[in-house]
């Protein structure tokens, strides 16, 4: 692919071709964050990542990271904060504050692997996520020290998949025992698997590992039932995704 593929905002369901992604892993530029362009991304493997003065991109990357919940690493030190039962752990009990949290939070940029110092979670990204959380498409992990919110993450659940997105944490390993919790959430519930976008190190350490893009796409393809025949979020999903007490 010599040029980048501009979408417009007619078609909300249309993407190129993943394998058309430049080398560093974006795919195409423009169109908006509606839920249906959104659902569309992730059910694809494609999954949007700008700055507020860069246009709306969309990436694809090669190589992949995820985690399968049976390859999760809990280090002694969070099997041990875990069993203190210290805190709380909920299951979409404040989208709305865990996207705020994470705002601030610096991302690996998919184009050049470094942090960047400015948020990557925008105004129009906070609001296209909300509406997703709204329609029971995407969905947060809380930590609590009693009453105050103090670690969790967020992200997209496309059938049996969890699509991270982004993490905080404002105490000692809550972060960690946020991904503790869910990865014994989906076990419960019988999913597959953590997309975690990128390998980093801090990943690895976790348990992720790393795979083609043709095989990432073809996990997701094979747990990806999120919708019924007529549109409808199905049982399964709905029960999957219950607000509920998570604490591992």
């Amino acid at each position: 692919m010599s040029e980048i593929t501009w979408l417009s905002n007619i078609d909300n369901h249309y993407f190129p071709v993943v394998e058309h992604a430049f080398d560093d892993g974006l795919l195409a530029a423009g169109g908006d964050l509606s839920p249906s362009r959104l659902l569309n991304a992730y059910q694809q493997g494609i999954f949007p990542w700008f700055s507020d003065d860069e246009p709306l991109l969309w990436w694809s990357p090669d190589p992949r990271a995820i985690i399968e919940l049976d390859n999760f690493i809990a280090s002694k030190s969070l099997k041990k904060l875990a069993r203190k039962q210290k805190y709380t752990v909920t299951l979409n009990y404040a989208f709305d504050r865990v996207i705020e949290a994470c705002s601030s939070t610096p991302r690996k940029n998919p184009n050049t692997g470094e942090l960047n110092s400015e948020t990557w979670i925008t105004d129009d990204m906070i609001a296209a996520y909300r509406q997703l959380n709204g329609l029971g498409l995407a969905h947060s992990v809380e930590v609590w020290n009693e009453d105050t919110l103090v670690g969790g993450l967020y992200g997209v659940g496309i059938g049996k998949v969890y699509c991270g997105e982004s993490m905080f944490h404002t105490e000692s390993n809550t972060s960690k025992l946020a991904m503790l919790a869910l990865v014994e959430h989906m076990k419960s519930q019988n999913m597959a698997f953590i997309d975690c976008q990128l390998p980093t190190d801090h990943l690895s350490s976790l348990g992720a590992s790393v795979l083609s893009r043709e095989n990432f796409i073809e996990k997701l393809e094979n747990n990806n039932h999120t919708l019924t025949e007529d549109g409808r979020l199905s049982e399964d999903y709905l029960n999957r995704w219950k607000p509920r007490v998570i604490t591992p």
